[in-house]
């Protein structure tokens, strides 16, 4: 037969109503017939391949892909591998409601499938569909394969003679050697045995990590297992998040991600995962057990782990944009199967609208595409056991058409949803579109990573604040920005640092970032660091401007833990892990990027962890320092005292003027007679008193510890002027002496009569 009678021959098929009930005559990648494959209608939900028993007890799965605007949707079932692999092409003629659906019987876990769809090809109207194209299923579980980037993965011809117009000549090359595929998986886990710690947000301490970094170079964890989900599980890495304290694991992005061409083209690799693809499947490379559904159950084995041991799961989940970029990037998914629907479009209808910086911005105001998002959402609540999620680029998902709008389809939709609004939600709140700035605007429910509390405390701390308002507000939990409609102080997320920057012991190593081994000429990262090397620039010999440093380490970390609000810290900040000066190690899937678990045989080091873990303890144990409301700064007793008040180093109560003016040393004096609410019991919650000194001057200064009515005598608890910290000080002070406070130091002291 000619290839124009078999084409003739296939759109008969397609165009047969009843096709859908009966066995269906299809042809193979190669354009070979293959022996007929049963389809039955099926049903529109839900969305996706799901095994489960069909009409008369047979068993198999259900696919289901909504494709508004598409002509034909086929469905391509894999055998075998790589070059091996053979592609069965199944039509799916069922359509409701702009779903496709059908029915395969004895398709099995384990099935690798995808999509090609048929539609119009009309760029300069949006119109993006292109057959030659095998697509993954954005409701994939799993996903076997990895994304490489060959030019026959783009829907236009890449190398077209007149660069201008290149996305408007489609490609007809074949896609599906290419591109990794969907997997069926069968998910019957209904969790009864886990038991989630749900420790409230007051009393949380997360802990940001990468899954491949942290585990990658760690000696206790077998080989075979470093770098995945298993790896994270293991008692050797799960032992150092229990010894730490931590409550919580922030996980940098584990959905399915695809790498950047100009990465590749580099011999780079995205590392971070902000790329994604796949938003209901665990990213493949991390699984230790296979990529052909194993990663489910890997994934959940990991959190099980952590649960056990009292830890909850975030995951750093990224819903403003794909990996299919702008009109010239690749198409692997919501591009070939409804581009118009799926993404915002410029006016033009051809170019895409760019509020993230990564050429493109899902388009949430269409139900379908926040249908995905919430659908996926749930899915890892409750399918797959997660605690939280922190979204990248949060107002990115709050824009209605075009500005920011708090009252938008995606914040309304969480707000009502009996599952996500329970769990803990952490918005990136920023974007980079116009007005896309919005820290302290996300409604109640929400917490925020707050960038002003991180900008604020460095520049104290290098000697660059004007003046101290502004940290006032942020080390007694950001009320300027939060204490409006029911918010509380643990809407601020507070850090000092984050994947995105450099690390702690760089931030105090290096005032210019050092991203050379990035291949973008240095150009990339954040030239706005607020840092201070201390004296020399990265590593240095000098013993002095080393001592400097650690102690600086240790302000910025006492400064943090001691803060109103929830702490996050960095994995490895507390043991001095360096990127050398990277600010921006999106790309470093290499010891840059990972933890430096020997940096633990330094004694230096292991006290600054042993330090970080006395402080998490100490806020543990003090409800003071995690307060649930605001201060009110206000007298509660006839004798004056009052829940917070702020002192110079005179010992005097500053006055309005003090905050107006740069301050080196300021005190901060925390009463635990005057904390908010009861306990579990109904009564009074009740703790010591604390007063923190922070001094950030180039030598000492003698402060004046206040008198009556806030105490008759201190204790001092911590002093970061000294190197060895597995003891507490302990010494007593009485109310009114002068203490010398060392150079570059925090003293907290112990109210104890």
């Amino acid at each position: 037969m000619s290839s124009a009678a078999e084409q003739e021959a296939v759109e008969r098929e397609r165009a047969d109503e009843g096709r859908s009930a009966r066995p269906a005559a299809v042809l193979d990648g190669r354009r070979r017939p293959v022996p007929a494959v049963p389809v039955w209608p099926g049903a529109p939900t839900p969305l996706g391949a799901r095994f489960r028993a069909g009409p008369d007890g047979a068993v198999g799965t259900n696919f289901a892909l909504w494709a508004g605007g598409a002509e034909t949707v086929e469905l391509c079932l894999f055998d075998g591998r790589g070059t091996e692999s053979r592609e069965t092409r199944v039509a799916l003629t069922e359509l409701t409601h702009e779903i496709w659906h059908g029915f395969v019987p004895g398709v099995m876990p384990g099935q690798r499938y995808g999509y090609r769809v048929h539609g119009r090809w009309d760029p300069w109207t949006g119109a993006r569909w292109n057959p030659a194209k095998l697509l993954l299923d954005p409701y994939a579980r799993a996903v076997d394969g990895d994304f490489g980037l060959p030019p026959e993965v783009y829907g236009h011809v890449r190398d077209w003679p007149d660069q201008r117009v290149a996305d408007t000549v489609r490609d007809e090359r074949d896609s599906a050697p290419y591109v990794p595929k969907g997997v069926v998986v069968h998910d019957d886990d209904d969790w009864s045995d886990d038991h989630r710690p749900k420790t409230p947000w007051a009393d949380s301490v997360i802990y940001e990590l990468h899954v491949r970094g942290f585990t990658r170079l760690h000696p206790g964890i077998p080989p075979e297992l470093r770098g995945t989900y298993a790896g994270l599980a293991h008692p050797a890495a799960v032992d150092h998040l229990v010894r730490l304290g931590v409550t919580a694991v922030e996980l940098l992005p584990v959905h399915q991600f695809a790498h950047e061409d100009h990465l590749l083209r580099r011999g780079l690799r995205n590392y971070w995962g902000y790329n994604s693809i796949g938003y209901f499947a665990p990213h493949a490379a991390y699984a230790s057990t296979g990529t052909t559904g194993q990663q489910v159950g890997e994934f959940k084995r990991m959190v099980r782990a952590l649960h056990a041991a009292g830890i909850e799961v975030i995951l750093d989940v990224v819903y403003n944009h794909t990996a299919e970029a702008g009109e010239l990037g690749p198409t692997l998914s919501l591009k070939g199967i409804d581009n118009r629907g799926y993404y915002r479009l410029r006016s033009d209808g051809r170019g895409y609208a760019d509020y993230t910086g990564c050429g493109n911005t899902l388009h949430v105001v269409q139900p379908q595409v926040l249908r995905l998002i919430t659908d996926s959402l749930r899915y890892w609540v409750t399918e797959m056991g997660v605690d939280g999620f922190r979204f990248d680029l949060a107002a990115a998902l709050a824009r209605s058409m075009h500005d920011v709008d708090m009252l938008s389809p995606f914040l309304a939709v969480i707000a009502q949803d009996p599952v996500l609004r329970r769990v803990k939600l952490i918005a990136e709140p920023w974007d980079v579109g116009s007005g896309g700035y919005q820290v302290g605007a996300f409604p109640p429910l929400w917490t925020e990573w707050n960038d002003r509390y991180r900008n604020a405390v460095r520049d104290f701390w290098r000697g660059a604040l004007p003046d101290v308002r502004d940290l006032g507000y942020r080390l007694s939990g950001s009320s300027d920005l939060y204490a409006w409609g029911g918010r509380r102080p643990y809407a601020s997320v507070n850090f000092v640092t984050a994947h995105d920057g450099f690390t702690l012991r760089d931030l105090v190593s290096y005032e210019r970032k050092h991203n050379e081994a990035n291949g973008e000429g240095n150009r990339d990262g954040s030239d706005d660091n607020r840092s201070w090397n201390c004296g020399a620039e990265g590593d240095t010999d000098d013993a002095g401007v080393r001592a400097v440093r650690r102690r600086q380490l240790r302000n910025l970390l006492t400064t943090l833990l001691l803060s109103t609000g929830v702490p996050m810290l960095v994995a490895g900040d507390e043991m001095g892990r360096t990127q050398r000066g990277n600010n921006n190690a999106y790309c470093q899937d290499n010891e840059t990027g990972w933890v430096d678990w020997s940096l633990l045989e330094d004694p230096g080091w292991r006290e600054l962890f042993e330090l970080t873990s006395r402080l998490i303890a100490l806020r543990h144990r003090h409800p003071v320092l995690r307060r649930r409301a605001f201060f009110s700064g206000r007298a509660h007793s006839a004798d004056g005292l009052r829940d917070l008040a702020w002192f110079t180093a005179h010992g005097q109560e500053m006055t309005e003027g003090d905050w107006y003016a740069p301050a080196p040393t300021l005190g901060m004096y925390l009463s635990g007679r005057d904390i908010p609410g009861r306990d579990a019991r109904g009564a009074p919650v009740v703790d010591d008193s604390f007063l923190a000194v922070l001094h950030a001057g180039e030598g000492p200064v003698d402060f004046v510890l206040p008198q009556g009515p806030w105490a008759r005598r201190y204790e001092l608890v911590v002093d970061t002027s000294r190197e060895e910290q597995s003891r507490p000080p302990g010494t007593p002070h009485r109310a009114g002496a002068t203490v010398t406070v060392p150079a570059r130091t925090v003293l907290l002291l112990r109210v104890v009569e």
